[in-house]
């Protein structure tokens, strides 16, 4: 499915009334996700189109409540697809070491990531004085973004927390029953 401009404002609509739904939203799942998350808006609010269910769904806190419930039956469909995207990004890094090549894109990221939380730090050290509060709050903020960033990627690379580990190979035993 290719994703058209309706579709990420409904999508990114529905994710402002249901923060969870932003944590689906990433990889190559998001096709997959987005319109899993829509079909069962559509379908509570028995509408059409996605912006006539995303208004539904503002202004009935009835078919709010029913999208909700909705979502929390179809999460264990959505988080499947999302941790089968992760573990087919990481085959895929493993594959590139195997042949003895390095993935130049996830190291530009990361480096990339990390230049900018230091020259944001740098900055705010640098220029704290000079620089008024608001310029300094964007700019602290931004540095979050950055070491967000190398959050996730040192998540990817290594893992996450144990419990996490443990559901993700309960999910992967899941995944290899079912094919």
């Amino acid at each position: 499915m290719m994703i058209t401009t309706s579709i990420l404002q409904s999508i990114l609509a529905l994710a402002n009334l249901s923060p969870k739904i932003t944590k689906w939203l990433s990889g190559a799942s998001i096709d997959f996700v987005s319109r899993q998350i829509l079909d069962i808006a559509k379908s509570v609010t028995n509408s059409k189109n996605e912006t006539e269910a995303v208004e539904k769904l503002k202004n009935d806190k009835r078919m709010f409540f029913l999208f909700q419930r909705a979502l929390i039956n179809s999460e264990r469909e959505i988080e499947l697809a999302v941790i089968k995207d992760k573990d087919n990004a990481r085959t895929r890094d493993i594959a590139i070491v195997n042949t003895g090549r390095r993935n130049i894109r996830a190291d530009i990221m990361v480096i990339a990531a990390a230049v900018g939380l230091v020259a944001c730090l740098a900055t705010i050290v640098i220029y704290h004085k000079s620089l008024p509060g608001e310029a300094i709050g964007i700019i602290s903020t931004v540095s979050g973004i950055f070491g967000a960033c190398l959050k996730d990627a040192y998540n990817f690379e290594f893992g996450s927390s144990r419990g996490s580990k443990e559901k993700d190979q309960t999910v992967a035993s899941i995944l290899n029953k079912m094919s």
